[in-house]
């Protein structure tokens, strides 16, 4: 069995929603915690196959110590070289542990919907096909990180979008994780961030889920099959020939189904 993924959550509620989703396909256990109701964060990664740190309403330029506990926790998967992910906050996090800027846009705009992006050239060599819309939930953005290579840019309000550090460690600005349900919770509980410059409306949220989001979820299913090494469709098959010589290939039939419906 392979071991799990860490999962770093910071609501009490979160979900790593799609991501969740898809690294179950391909095998993994999730090893979910929240270092902000006390969770501890492992000393080492060897009994983690990768790590993610999804995103949240806080700050890395605030006060909250268990963000600064996961700032300088970032030390132990980049030291060990193992898989890592940020997303929006956690590619905030990541940033930052590298000595990057993470700060408010100039005039007060915001991403908060759908906005274009672009993938450079080394983007494009990690996953392809891109989306040319990613679905956005954030005030605060990132310069590039010191020794770190852009693979997606966006427009002018938050030119970066996506970074890579070395070969297994990177943040990601969107969110690709997020199902209908979750944006029906987020766009409900933070409506007020639509009124805030730059913002769409909701109305657009979800006008706009319907064009871009299978793309988001073929460019989703490209990433991880190169940050894991493994394919969904390799780990079913792996798990298919487990079935039938256990004599349960229908048990594994039915889970492996169970598992794949999502928003």
């Amino acid at each position: 069995m392979s071991p799990p993924i860490l999962i770093i959550l910071h609501q009490e509620h979160s979900t790593p929603g799609r991501v969740g989703f898809a690294l179950r396909e391909r095998g993994y256990a999730l090893d979910i915690r929240r270092p902000r109701f006390g969770d501890p964060l492992p000393d080492t990664m060897t009994q983690h196959a990768g790590a993610m740190i999804f995103g949240g309403p806080m700050s890395v330029n605030g006060e909250e110590e268990f963000i600064r506990r996961e700032i300088d926790w970032l030390a132990v998967p980049l030291r060990e070289k193992t898989p890592f992910l940020g997303i929006c906050l956690g590619a905030q996090i990541l940033a930052r542990h590298l000595g990057g800027k993470v700060a408010y846009h100039a005039d007060g705009k915001v991403e908060v919907g759908y906005y274009p992006i672009r993938p450079t050239a080394s983007g494009r060599a990690v996953a392809d096909p891109w989306p040319d819309h990613v679905y956005q939930w954030h005030r605060e953005g990132f310069d590039l990180p010191p020794d770190a290579e852009l693979i997606a840019e966006g427009g002018d309000t938050f030119p970066v979008q996506a970074f890579r550090h070395g070969d297994r460690a990177y943040g990601i600005q969107f969110h690709p994780e997020v199902t209908h349900a979750m944006m029906c919770r987020w766009t409900t509980r933070g409506h007020e961030r639509m009124a805030l410059p730059g913002a769409k409306p909701r109305r657009a949220h979800f006008e706009d889920r319907a064009v871009y989001d299978y793309a988001i979820r073929t460019w989703l299913a490209s990433f991880l099959d190169h940050w894991t090494g493994r394919s969904a469709a390799g780990a079913a098959a792996r798990g298919g020939r487990i079935g039938a010589r256990s004599g349960n290939n229908q048990h594994q039939l039915a889970r492996t189904s169970g598992s794949s419906a999502r928003d």
